[in-house]
């Protein structure tokens, strides 16, 4: 496993934070002389876990996170952990209920934000991604993730084509959502494990990852538009894969 402090920072992420997971904080930073409902809030949170509060100037916050809307607070957290493949994969016990996404190399932390917080509301049960050409979980990602961030596993493979092999071989059958796919994604019927592959941003899923999946899944598109966002192509899937979970 990976375990370094960074920092987050803004209202929400650092309250949610507070609130799910406080022994991950080990100090707090208030800027001076800030009122209000929410610092009362957060100092009585931290009081009850015992976290220290440090009280400072707004520029000292800015040498912390950069000249970023921190709104008064940035929490020092231990980084949310990663579980190597081959550990999670050994410890976890397929169904048909179970739900797993693959990255394959989401780069942008407003995308990787989104999804964690996606897959956390959807109740999937891992999030896999590549060593490499992934982005990290920082500050960033874990504010678009609105503290979420760990809720789930994530879960990192060397390389996402042998782990979808693997997966194979547990039961899985992979999904990969592409254009120009077999067929929609509604129409598909998920009653088995299911791994569900968000591809890059922009260049979206690679072809060998295309190669090993048992089928792909598509969206339709209308007025010309080309493809959706990667962190919105989670949603729909995590939704539809949520709707047909609740009405078995």
């Amino acid at each position: 496993m990976q375990n370094s402090n960074q920092f987050i920072f803004g209202k929400n992420p650092v309250e949610e934070q507070l609130t799910t997971s406080p022994e991950k904080i080990d100090k707090i930073y208030l800027k001076r002389d800030m009122g209000g409902s929410f610092v009362t809030k957060i100092r009585s949170l931290a009081s009850k876990n015992r976290i220290p509060i440090v009280d400072v100037p707004g520029n000292k916050l800015f040498d912390l996170v950069g000249k970023v809307n921190d709104q008064g607070v940035v929490a020092s957290i231990a980084q949310a952990e990663y579980l190597e493949f081959e550990d999670w994969l050994d410890s976890f016990t397929p169904s048909k209920q179970s739900g797993v996404l693959l990255l394959d190399e989401i780069e942008d932390p407003h995308n990787f934000g989104a999804i964690l917080r996606t897959a956390a509301a959807a109740g999937i049960d891992a999030i896999i991604v590549p060593k490499h050409r992934q982005a990290p979980v920082n500050a960033t990602v874990f504010k678009t993730s609105a503290g979420t961030a760990g809720r789930v596993p994530i879960v990192r493979a060397v390389n996402l084509n042998q782990a979808m092999m693997k997966l194979k071989e547990k039961s899985f059958w992979i999904a990969g959502l592409d254009q120009d796919g077999d067929s929609l994604l509604w129409e598909q019927t998920f009653d088995v494990p299911m791994a569900f592959v968000i591809g890059n941003e922009g260049r979206g899923m690679r072809q060998k990852t295309g190669e090993h999946c048992d089928f792909l899944l598509s969206v339709p598109m209308m007025n010309n538009v080309e493809s959706l966002n990667a962190s919105v192509s989670a949603a729909l899937v995590c939704y539809e894969w949520r709707k047909q979970k609740m009405s078995e």
